[in-house]
């Protein structure tokens, strides 16, 4: 199975994981493609640069000749460009429908208007017309869910702090298209890697006070504060912004398993760069590419985690929500086994294989979301195929087909359910019709071989 593990020890920013997920292998045209099917004219403008000895990719998101970036840090080269920009720093920046605002936003655009303090001010883009923007676009279904996932969340935490309807929320900065290409561009990105499982690290989230429309607050932002709720955090280092509102939102949208790197065999490392270049401080996120493999070895026995309970109270729509989000967090498999229990009652029998590092994560889940007392916690041996990917071209597009293999012999080839699932829906055929047409490519492409 392939895992993805992102180490924020200096936060995270839409920019930041563009940079890393290029510098790990995702072609940059992916990046592109999805940056020009949002027909905002925007472009990216990809560099290599140094940030404290490491080398990293920088991405920087273009409207014609200028940067769409409106903040960023003073050291960065893209200070340097051509069109004057004044803005406040790169932090969430939105108001409410109808409410005055006493500060400067001066932008060479055309659609300027007085704000009530009569400063020119340029309104955002809503969440409903960010929905639309997303939704017209030529990507595909799983991007787009993840874009407008990533705005929803954001939304909400706005809506919260402010004390509104979501739908009042107008977004400036996270609107702009900087953030919007940013959160795009990076879920085309993930969906290219084909990651079963995300890991993430606790986030480093900077220091010090930071400018927002509405005053001065302590780092992290109002916004940035809610969507890190729950999520593992810590101050070190720099008293600068390190998380933005945009990768707080992206890292909520991908729900990734926090905690130390899992156990996995790397097989790619990309550094994306952050804007800021602070002295003795390698403003970077790292994203580590690869499998796990090496717990999965070829024929090996390894050991696993198995979480046991029954219940005979519990409604069906729970235990499918239970069941749906053990998985989410990195369980290995979930069963649910019909019994009978004491007084003839029907139950079930909740089963979650894990790994002993998701055991903690895996157990609260279940003491709280179920009506259990108490879980029965084994470890058990098991035996493994050595698993690879292979993906073939059909008729109905791209489909993945899951490979088995023990000593260099492939012993089961199945097609992966998803990938074929999506395709009959947009083709409207039968889903068995495309898990054929799978299988012939693949027997097709391996006798080419």
């Amino acid at each position: 199975m392939r895992v993805g593990y992102l180490d924020c020890f200096a936060g995270i920013s839409g920019d930041m994981l563009l940079g890393a997920l290029i510098d790990s292998g995702v072609p940059a045209a992916v990046l592109m493609n999805a940056t020009a099917a949002l027909g905002l004219g925007a472009t990216l403008e990809v560099e290599a640069v140094d940030r404290s000895g490491i080398s990293c990719t920088k991405v920087h998101v273009m409207e014609g000749e200028r940067l769409a970036d409106a903040g960023g840090g003073e050291d960065d080269r893209e200070q340097q460009v051509r069109a004057p920009h004044t803005h406040q720093p790169k932090t969430q920046h939105l108001h409410k429908t109808g409410h005055a605002h006493a500060h400067t936003h001066t932008h060479p655009h055309e659609h300027e208007h007085a704000s009530e303090s009569g400063h020119a001010h340029v309104h955002g883009r809503s969440l409903t017309e960010i929905r639309r923007l997303i939704q017209g676009a030529e990507l595909a279904g799983p991007v787009k869910a993840m874009a407008i996932r990533a705005f929803e969340l954001l939304g909400k935490s706005e809506a919260k702090i402010h004390n509104v309807d979501v739908e009042e929320i107008h977004f400036h900065e996270v609107g702009a298209v900087d953030a919007i290409v940013d959160i795009v561009a990076a879920s085309a990105g993930l969906h290219h890697l084909q990651i079963g499982v995300w890991y993430c690290s606790a986030l480093n989230v900077g220091g010090g006070m930071v400018e927002c429309a509405h005053g001065t607050f302590p780092v992290p932002a109002p916004a940035t504060a809610d969507l890190l709720r729950g999520i593992p955090t810590y101050s070190a280092h720099v008293a600068k912004e390190l998380v933005t509102p945009t990768g707080a939102a992206l890292l909520r949208a991908l729900e990734p398993v926090f905690g130390a790197q899992p156990a996995m065999r790397v097989e790619r490392i990309g550094y994306g760069a952050g804007t800021r270049n602070p002295a003795g401080f390698p403003n970077v996120l790292r994203l580590s590419v690869g499998s796990a493999e090496a717990l999965e070895a070829d024929g090996d026995t390894a050991t696993v985690t198995v979480l046991e309970t029954a219940l005979d109270d519990l409604s069906p729509q729970v235990l499918a929500w239970v069941a749906e989000t053990a998985l989410a967090k990195g369980a290995l498999d979930v069963m649910l086994t019909p019994v009978v229990m004491k007084k003839g009652r029907p139950g079930t029998l909740l089963t979650v294989l894990c790994r002993a590092e998701d055991r903690v994560a895996l157990e609260q889940l279940i003491l709280r979301e179920t009506s259990t007392l108490g879980l029965r916690v084994r470890e058990d041996k098991r035996v493994c195929l050595e698993r690879k990917h292979v993906v073939v071209q059909t008729s109905y597009g791209e489909i993945r087909v899951k490979v088995g293999i023990l000593r260099g012999v492939v012993l089961n080839v199945a097609p992966e359910f998803e990938d074929c699932k999506t395709a009959a829906v947009q083709h409207d055929v039968a889903l068995k019709r495309v898990q054929q047409a799978a299988m012939d490519a693949y027997g097709t492409q391996e006798q080419a071989r």
